[in-house]
């Protein structure tokens, strides 16, 4: 999945590590503005599309 097709309850991997250590977040809104979720301590972040696009490893993918 490419990073600029992003949607609601994707799961993402940021470049930099949150404060509490995890990295790995949920995506909560979608529009000009992407909210998301910390996965470890529930924070909640909202951060502009291009910010996001720039700061954003990847979508993580937990298909089996």
């Amino acid at each position: 999945m490419e990073k600029n097709n992003i949607n609601i309850n994707d799961k993402v991997m940021m470049k930099k590590p949150h404060a509490c250590g995890e990295n790995k977040w949920i995506v909560t809104r979608v529009g000009v503005d992407i909210k998301i979720k910390c996965l470890n301590c529930g924070h909640e972040v909202m951060i502009d599309r291009l910010e996001f696009l720039k700061k954003v490893k990847g979508v993580i993918n937990e298909e089996v």
